[in-house]
C-alpha cells in the first residue's frame, strides 16, 4: 500500500502544477491579439484550441464522465462541443463546432477550473484503478498527469503561435 504521506505529496504537487500550468496558459489567452484569436489559417484557431484544452481540463477534474456538466457557456447544439472539429455526423443539422468563444468568456472558463482544483484533487481516490472514463484505462492519478500534459501540450501549441507572430515567447512556471 502506498504510505498517507505519498498521496499528501502526490496532491500538493498535482495541485501546484495545474495551477502553474493554468497560470502559463492564461498568458497565453491574454497575450494572444483579437486577430489571431479568430485567425484560422491553422486547422484549429487559437479560440479552438483554447476552449478544447479547457473544456478537458473542466472535465476531467470530475470524479467520472457520469459527473460531468458542460460549463454553463459551452454551446451544446453542435456536433463537437469541445471546439475541434471530427468528421460530419451523417444527418445531422447541427453546426460541426461552436461559434467562436470571446476571450472574456475563455478567461472566465479558465478562472472556473482553477478555482476547482484543489477541491477535486482533495477528493479524488489517487488509487483509484479507473480513471473514471472508459477511453482511459489507468489510475486515477495517471490520469491527472496525463490531463496537466494535454494542458501543457496546447500552452506549447499557443505559445509557438504567439511566438511566430510577435515575437513573444510565454513565462516559465515550475509551481
Amino acid at each position: 500500500t502506498t504510505p498517507p504521506d505519498a498521496l499528501a505529496t502526490a496532491r500538493v504537487a498535482l495541485k501546484s502544477q495545474y495551477h502553474a500550468s493554468l497560470e502559463m496558459f492564461k498568458e497565453a489567452i491574454q497575450t494572444c491579439s483579437e486577430e489571431l484569436w479568430l485567425d484560422n489559417t491553422h486547422v484549429n484557431a487559437f479560440w479552438q484550441v483554447a476552449y478544447h484544452t479547457l473544456f478537458y481540463v473542466h472535465m476531467y477534474l470530475q470524479p467520472n464522465l457520469e459527473s460531468f456538466k458542460p460549463w454553463a457557456e459551452n454551446q451544446s447544439n453542435v456536433q463537437y462541443q469541445n471546439g475541434f472539429a471530427g468528421p460530419p455526423k451523417a444527418g445531422s443539422k447541427l453546426l460541426l463546432i461552436p461559434k467562436p468563444y470571446t476571450k472574456k468568456q475563455v478567461m472566465t472558463f479558465l478562472a472556473l477550473c482553477d478555482g476547482m482544483v484543489d477541491e477535486a484533487i482533495d477528493t479524488f481516490d489517487l488509487l483509484e484503478p479507473k480513471s473514471g472514463f472508459p477511453w482511459y484505462t489507468c489510475t486515477k492519478l495517471e490520469h491527472q498527469i496525463i490531463s496537466i500534459r494535454h494542458l501543457q501540450h496546447h500552452t506549447a501549441q499557443l505559445g509557438e503561435r504567439l511566438r511566430a507572430t510577435n515575437g513573444a515567447g510565454l513565462t516559465w512556471l515550475g509551481h
